[in-house]
């Protein structure tokens, strides 16, 4: 293999992890339906610890707008629900006698459009990461060919390949950011 090649590698890999980054950020964006990554980010005292809310809890989505939270210790309930009211994610958690409800209001067109430019702007942050990830790779290639580790051809074809593999990673991000888009303005 090549140093170009080892380098192109490297950047469809970093390219790929930016992309399951974005599809990660974007799967705890609250679209108006219950999801269990809404409450991926919540984390609980537990016995002094701050530990994730699917560890404690057997979480589930019984209907499109209700999440419930069951505990594995009845103790736990109230903290449970303390710590989901206190994740500021705009719903308000009910506790009954052995689990939480957490039952996802609608959104209104405001909040749908307001969701909507955050989830552009992680879009566009996506992006950028792309791009300097290209602009690294480019400097590498440049110092290789430099130093005589690729010849001038070599590096002219490692250029395009990255090229391609940045607009197509780009692409990428617009597809997945429109299909999210789609699915807040869902009502």
């Amino acid at each position: 293999m090549s140093v170009a090649d080892d380098i192109l590698n490297d950047l469809h890999g970093g390219i790929a992890n930016t992309l399951d980054d974005l599809r990660r950020e974007l799967a705890s964006v609250r679209t108006g339906r219950a999801s269990l990554h809404l409450l991926d980010g919540v984390r609980v005292d537990y016995y002094g610890t701050s530990t994730p809310l699917n560890q404690v809890a057997t979480l589930s989505v019984p209907e499109a707008r209700l999440i419930m939270v069951k505990p594995w210790e009845k103790n736990l309930i109230p903290v449970i629900e303390k710590a989901i009211r206190d994740a500021n994610l705009g719903v308000n958690p009910q506790s009954d006698k052995d689990l939480v409800r957490v039952p996802i209001p609608p959104l209104t067109e405001e909040r749908r459009k307001e969701i909507v430019k955050q989830v552009k702007h992680k879009g566009e942050d996506h992006k950028v990461a792309i791009r300097n990830q290209r602009r690294d790779a480019k400097e590498l290639i440049e110092v290789a060919e430099k130093d005589g580790d690729i010849a001038a051809d070599d590096a002219k074809k490692a250029l395009d390949k990255m090229q391609k593999e940045t607009d197509e990673g780009v692409k990428k991000v617009d597809e997945i950011v429109a299909a999210k888009e789609k699915e807040v303005m869902q009502v």
